[in-house]
């Protein structure tokens, strides 16, 4: 039973109780001790309620929050070791001497998703400047290509664009999906926070008493049977919860800008979708310097000037380490699972359930509270429930919601003009995290959003208002290289030395991801 009485002795004698301070002081069977008993019991029972009754939403908040984050963070270290690991077969040993290059971006993305101060659009600029850099020297290495060079150069890659049109759509999708992902994952961890401080927010005197008259008060009128009316109950919660039903405009804001950035994870954000094939996109982007390296080198050299001849040791050095091959997507059965034990489109199906459960729950609260038969006696039983005084119909209105609506309280004595300074703190925490989901929703990061290039879909959001094309919709999965050599396949240290021709070029940029990679 909810209602538990320790070591409380009843008498069977009455007398007057102009002793106690919350019963009625009539003729009554309980004494001054036994109704400070009772105060304390319906101080734990009251909390302990509230607790029981927020339970499921706070469970939900932690398990989906370390579901989402173990999910996310798996899935970066997932994709980083399928890429290292085709690099390697594909490159061997002169990878491995460079496999820094990708250790810098995968960390960078790992430090951004993680709360860091990272500017995705100038991570991603700066990793294809220094791709471009790299890429420039290895195809140019009949000549001696400076720092000053190369800064010229980077001066020149908008209107190059050495790696096709990949850049800018990998940006895109990659901001995009990583500014949703981290979001929604913050999102989580407000609401949770929000849920556990607001759950346990302490009952005021004037609440206890509230209380204990309603539960305690008929045991002293030797009507222990008698259950309390629904109506006479609902008054009470909602002048004990005014302030916790205040909190409701912002928590349902909150809780639909979740389930907008919920829609995003499943369709154009999908971080999943852009993760998985990184190592293709970035493998495209080679191609495609490869294919028009000479265009490359002649614009670069009419910008920049013609370098300096290296010699003959400097131009052929590294050419026995490198090896033609590409490489070929995922095939389902390789994609690596995660902790999380699904696909992100699954967690999200399950959070958007959760989170449709969860709109107005706090004003819902004291109606959870006074579910009948537990608490109270029910509508069935309007004649027979416990009214604060006797046994009888309850009359009086049923308050609204919120603490202004309080102020003719029958049951419970609410002072309006002084709202709970934590409530209104998880307010604030609320408003502000749903302007960051709506902001991701669009797939915008409040933090920098006087990023330049805002138009050309590239920066941190792609800018757009509505639901944005991505790269891997429609016709786009087209632009994927084709198939030219399986990924599994052995390393070949054996390729004949070359000497500078025509088909350098190509034979070098396949080298690209692995000689003498080294960060400005």
């Amino acid at each position: 039973p909810w209602l538990v009485l320790k070591n409380i002795a009843f008498f069977v004698l009455f007398f007057a109780g102009t002793h106690l301070r919350v019963c009625l002081q009539g003729n009554t069977c309980c004494t001054e001790e036994m109704e400070d008993r009772f105060g304390q019991q319906s101080k734990q029972d009251f909390e302990n309620l509230v607790d029981e009754m927020s339970h499921t939403l706070r469970s939900t908040f932690v398990s989906r929050h370390k579901r989402f984050d173990e999910f996310f963070l798996e899935l970066l270290e997932n994709t980083e070791r399928s890429l290292n690991d085709m690099f390697m077969r594909t490159y061997g040993k002169p990878y491995m001497q460079n496999a820094e290059v990708f250790e810098n971006l995968f960390a960078e993305l790992k430090r951004y998703y993680t709360g860091g101060n990272v500017n995705l659009e100038e991570m991603l600029n700066d990793f294809w400047s220094r791709l471009l850099e790299r890429m420039f020297t290895l195809l140019n290495s009949q000549y001696v290509i400076t720092e000053d060079y190369l800064e010229c150069i980077s001066k020149y890659t908008d209107q190059l664009k050495p790696f096709g049109d990949v850049p800018r759509k990998l940006k895109a999708q990659v901001t995009r999906a990583f500014i949703a992902a981290r979001t929604f994952v913050q999102g989580l961890s407000v609401g949770r926070e929000v849920a556990q401080r607001v759950s346990k927010v302490s009952s005021t005197p004037a609440c206890i008493r509230a209380v204990t008259k309603m539960l305690y008060c008929p045991f002293c009128q030797s009507m222990p049977g008698v259950k309390p009316c629904k109506n006479y109950c609902l008054n009470v919660m909602k002048g004990c919860l005014a302030n916790q039903a205040d909190l409701d405009p912002e928590w349902n804001q909150y809780i639909d800008a979740m389930l907008l950035v919920a829609q995003r994870l499943e369709g154009p954000f999908n971080i999943e979708s852009v993760m998985e094939p990184i190592d293709v996109k970035i493998s495209e982007a080679i191609m495609n310097m490869q294919d028009n390296s000479a265009q490359v080198s002649y614009r670069v050299f009419q910008g920049c000037g013609q370098p300096k001849p290296a010699g003959i040791t400097r131009s052929a050095r590294g050419v026995s380490d490198v090896f033609n091959a590409r490489f070929r997507p995922y095939s389902p059965e390789e994609r690596p699972t995660t902790a999380a034990g699904t696909s992100l489109d699954r967690l999200v199906v399950d959070i958007k359930e959760k989170l449709k459960d969860f709109k107005k729950f706090w004003s819902n609260l004291p109606e959870a509270m006074c579910v009948e038969d537990r608490v109270t006696a029910g509508n069935a039983s309007e004649e027979e429930c416990w009214n604060g005084h006797t046994k009888g119909r309850y009359f009086p209105e049923v308050q609204k919601d919120g603490l202004t609506n309080q102020v003719n309280n029958p049951e419970v004595g609410v002072d309006i003009t002084r709202p709970d300074t934590l409530i209104r703190q998880q307010i604030m925490a609320l408003r502000v995290m749903t302007n960051k989901l709506k902001n991701a929703y669009n797939g915008n990061d409040i933090y920098f959003q006087d990023s330049s290039d805002e138009g050309s879909g590239s920066g941190s959001g792609s800018g757009c208002t509505e639901v944005c094309p991505t790269y891997m919709d429609g016709t786009a999965a087209t632009e994927i290289p084709v198939v030219r050599a399986d990924r599994s396949g052995p390393v070949d240290n054996s390729a004949p030395l070359c000497a500078p021709s025509v088909a350098l070029p190509t034979v070098l940029a396949l080298s690209a991801l692995a000689l003498q990679r080294q960060w400005r």
